[in-house]
């Protein structure tokens, strides 16, 4: 049932379906399948299986709710065969919530209140339709808790409003109405109109937009305004249509009775219909906007965490500031701390002269061939002040984005990390190795604190939290890691590896010295034979007497490897990089029941450039240099700039000040937008025309030149 299921969700092949679950209940990871696992699951990416396992967990989370409901049931005696039929074969949460409805313990309501009074024999009557002097029918109530006719009818309508409410006929059909009718209004609370801090909001004092068709921002921005008390939120939909439509269901006569029903429809709908269904409707919008902010945020992530690298090279890396100076480190290739100091060259103390001084001999001193400039407080001053500098090398200078980086610095893997240092320290160090390795440095830092997604505080937080997990994981397992230099924090996401391995490792690592072939890991503590095959081809060993184990080669692969190399006389090491010998190899030769062409394709192509680094190295960028405020931008100017932030209206770009620009997606070309990953990427270097600057308001609005 689980594969029809997942295959009707997603409209993948039944039979890789079928064998991707087999492989995840097998403890299997995403890039581990997607990689190695090609044949079995014809060749579905991540992305794909990504889904199969979204579907797994909620298919998996229905049938736990469903036996949950039919062990309520059968506990209140009132499981019957067609009722079990029909909650075993329901295939969505809310049918079976639906389903439940009429047998949920409540709490006290007015139905189960006049239930105690004995009124439900007359609610039964009015429902029937068949009596018409039910005033007379009604007095035959009127004792003990009853006190007249009108206090018995009203006993029996909050008894019928209860069953109307239960009716998954009448339920589905408000439903259908709210789905394409719903409208989303607000308005202000009057008391807090004039709060500084609830100006940000005021486009939405008084608004009215379609619930279906309000995008995910908007609906965001308008729920985060309404927790902190600015606005009061409404769903509407035509009252009279919603009753009309009820009231066509249920009443099929024209006597007393329907009068009470109709006051009962008008009641339940009011009362408990409309409420219930209008709330379940801003949840399912807001389920939307979730859905939608987080995978902006996960493409954003992903860009940022596959950003150019600069490499192994020594860097002096700058965290800049005016008064409590500029915090300087020299790192070696590696990323290893090997001097800090503090320089003055900004106001108050103003000492340019001696911070040149001091930046040019630690030049010297530590063969520096880069230059890391945070881009926080006084950066474009510092690096102004580093780019007059006169290096007896060729230097690069860049700047480097500190988001996140003050997490970092107090965090725990900070303080494991440099004991001896302070904050600021630490804050440096990260922006230098932030340089080398971008993703390397930044999985220490909690995702959501590197700044590159839209209202991700207000977004389900479990929901967050696992696709940007599966994102650092994706991406690391993609780029590969050198088990030798790799922190705890970046083995951690290797495919089967874990936080307790990953310390296991990083100890093992610390206590022996450095792995010398992929063999070695298995003599990690705790690690045992599904970890290795997992993790292993996702772990690479630099200067390794094998070949393959610096390389994407899965060591299930290494004998197919050495066949290919005895078939033409040669070793394995006269293959690497050999395009014209690995042209020769017939790969259907080496097909088997468990390794096909697609493995043997990827084999080849790792064969060519082992361990080829999928990012792009990483390029000087300048800002324009008589750009320092918002206040000396012009419309009409032509800029260089970097995205920093792209969310569904549009992207956001650093021209080199404080305020970043937006490019709103109607800027962003001249024709219909509908993807804005499609038109630029986080970090990208671009050329932006300013079209608009509001001075009080600090916006800065732009478009994409080139």
């Amino acid at each position: 049932m689980i594969v029809k299921y997942i295959t009707k969700q997603t409209q993948l092949p039944e039979s890789g379906v079928k064998n991707t679950i087999q492989l995840l209940n097998e403890d299997c990871t995403i890039p581990f399948i997607s990689r190695y696992r090609k044949e079995r699951t014809g060749n579905l990416d991540e992305v794909q299986i990504g889904e199969i396992v979204k579907y797994k967990e909620l298919f998996e989370a229905l049938e736990k709710r469903k036996i949950a409901i039919l062990k309520a049931l059968e506990e209140q005696n009132v499981l019957t065969s067609e009722l079990k039929q029909k909650i075993e074969a329901t295939q969505d949460l809310t049918t079976l919530e639906d389903l439940y409805l009429p047998y949920k313990k409540s709490r006290k309501t007015k139905a189960e209140t006049a239930r105690k009074k004995g009124l439900e024999p007359l609610a039964k009557i009015i429902m029937s339709q068949n009596a018409n002097d039910i005033e007379s029918i009604a007095h035959n109530y009127v004792k003990g808790d009853v006190i007249s006719v009108d206090d018995a009818l009203e006993g029996a309508r909050h008894i019928i409003a209860e069953w109307i409410n239960e009716r998954s006929d009448v339920r589905n059909n408000i439903r259908q109405q709210l789905e394409r009718f719903a409208m989303i209004s607000t308005k202000v609370v009057k008391t807090k109109a004039d709060d500084e801090k609830a100006q940000k909001f005021r486009d939405y004092f008084d608004w009215e937009e379609s619930l279906t068709r309000i995008p995910s921002h908007r609906l965001l921005a308008i729920l985060r305004a309404e927790s902190e008390g600015y606005i009061r939120v409404k769903i509407e939909i035509d009252n009279e249509r919603a009753l009309d439509k009820i009231e066509s269901r249920i009443i099929r006569s024209n006597n007393a009775c329907a009068e009470q029903i109709v006051l009962a429809i008008a009641d339940a709908y009011k009362r408990l219909l409309l409420p219930s269904l209008s709330n379940e409707a801003l949840q399912i919008a807001k389920n939307r906007a979730d859905e939608s902010a987080i995978s902006v945020f996960a493409k954003n992530l992903k860009q940022l965490l596959l950003g150019s690298p600069l490499g192994e090279k020594r860097v002096l890396a700058i965290d800049p500031g005016f008064r409590t100076g500029c915090k300087v480190v020299c790192l070696d290739a590696q990323g290893q701390l090997k001097y800090n100091e503090t320089i003055y060259p900004h106001p108050p103390k103003s000492d340019a002269a001696g911070a040149m001084k001091k930046i040019s001999s630690l030049a010297d001193a530590y063969k520096i061939e880069a230059i890391a400039i945070g881009n926080g407080t006084a950066s474009r001053e510092t690096e102004a002040i580093i780019r007059k500098i006169h290096f007896k090398n060729d230097i690069q200078v860049f700047v480097v984005s500190e988001a996140g980086a003050s997490i970092y610095s107090a965090s725990k893997i900070a303080r494991e990390e440099f004991p001896d240092y302070d904050v600021t320290v630490r804050g440096s160090i990260s922006i230098g190795r932030r340089l080398q390795d971008p993703l390397a440095e930044l999985v220490k830092i909690d995702a959501k604190s590197i700044g590159v997604g839209q209202y991700q505080h207000d977004v389900d937080q479990t929901n967050l939290q696992k696709a940007l997990g599966g994102v650092v994981e994706n991406c690391v397992n993609a780029v590969g890691v050198n088990i030798n230099t790799a922190s705890k924090s970046l083995l951690s996401y290797v495919s089967g590896i874990g936080p307790k391995l990953a310390e296991n490792i990083f100890e093992y690592r610390n206590e022996y010295g450095v792995f010398t072939s992929r063999s070695d890991i298995k003599k990690v503590p705790r690690l045992g034979g599904k970890a290795f095959e997992q993790g292993a081809a996702f772990l690479r060993i630099k200067e390794a007497k094998n070949p393959l184990d610096d390389s994407a080669v899965h060591p299930e692969s290494y004998k197919t490897v050495e066949t290919m190399a005895k078939d033409l006389g040669k070793n394995v090491l006269d293959l690497i990089g050999n395009s014209d010998l690995l042209k020769k190899i017939d790969l259907k030769k080496y097909c088997s029941d468990s390794v096909g062409l697609p493995t043997l394709q990827d084999i080849i192509k790792e064969l060519e450039k082992p361990g080829l680094d999928i990012r792009e190295q990483a390029k000087v960028f300048t800002f324009n240099q008589n750009i320092k405020t918002i206040n000396d931008l012009k419309e009409g100017q032509l800029l260089p700039g970097i995205v920093n932030n792209i969310t569904n209206f549009g992207c956001f770009v650093d021209v080199g000040i404080k305020e970043s620009g937006l490019i709103h997606v109607s800027n962003l070309s001249d024709s219909f937008v509908s993807d804005v990953n499609a038109h630029v990427s986080l970090h990208q270097q671009i050329i932006v025309k300013v079209l608009e600057v509001d001075i009080p308001r600090k916006r800065i609005q732009l478009k994409l030149y080139k």
